[in-house]
């Protein structure tokens, strides 16, 4: 399909950030104006102890499960982008970096202490079935975090509107895997807005759901506890 309406099949999703691996750090930092690395950070403490096993799902280039690794954490991270793990990679050998689908992880059940998603969760191709392998792969009792772009309130619209619907996606056809920035606003304009996220968070077997913004409302941080 696409990339407009925000839906591609997997096999594109993989393609597409195969091709923008190269890119894709820096052009986090002009997204975020290099507040990204402090929302991931954020993430790793509101959700990671000290000795825990923390999996971070769609790990993309690896900074969030690098994060969780500063926090104490004794890290597993996968993909379905090989490019992205290949960046990943070189970042850390602490971190066990490994192919696998957000749909369907190769772990046992409850066999991680903290679970974490940056920026990935609104790519998968079902949100619910995510958020239940996320679940699944959680201890009672274990903690996960999502973090991702979502539906900002109030005048910020109009400047999200600006830099997300207009010169993202026209710096995106400046660079390799610029497809990439054509599907962010649309795949964020059907990704469930924070409450409603929450919802599917309790309904996925979560309790203590939480949720705070950040950047204005662009970046939400949502938080939870394995019932």
């Amino acid at each position: 399909m696409s990339v407009e309406t925000g839906r591609l099949a997997p096999e594109a999703v993989r393609t597409m950030f195969d091709r923008v691996a190269p890119v894709y750090d820096a052009m986090n930092v002009v997204m975020t104006a290099g507040l990204d690395g402090g929302w991931r950070a954020e993430t790793a403490r509101a959700v990671v102890r000290p000795g825990d096993r923390v999996l971070d799902v769609c790990c993309g280039t690896g900074d969030l499960a690098l994060a969780a690794l500063g926090a104490g954490g004794r890290v597993t991270a996968v993909d379905f982008s090989d490019r992205m793990l290949e960046r990943a990679r070189r970042k850390s050998a602490e971190v066990e970096w490994m192919h696998a689908d957000a749909l369907a992880l190769p772990f046992e059940a409850a066999a991680f202490d903290a679970v974490t998603i940056g920026f990935g969760l609104r790519n998968v191709e079902d949100v619910d079935r995510g958020l239940a392998e996320l679940r699944r792969v959680l201890r009672p009792g274990g903690r996960v975090g999502v973090l991702d772009v979502t539906q900002p309130r109030g005048l910020l619209r109009h400047f999200y509107a600006l830099w997300f619907d207009r010169l993202i996606p026209l710096l995106g056809h400046a660079i390799p895997g610029g497809a990439a920035y054509t599907y962010l606003p649309a795949s964020v304009r059907r990704f469930p807005a924070a409450p409603v996220l929450a919802e599917r968070l309790r309904s996925a077997g979560f309790e203590d759901v939480r949720y705070r913004r950040f950047a204005g409302g662009i970046v939400a941080l949502h938080t939870g506890t394995a019932a």
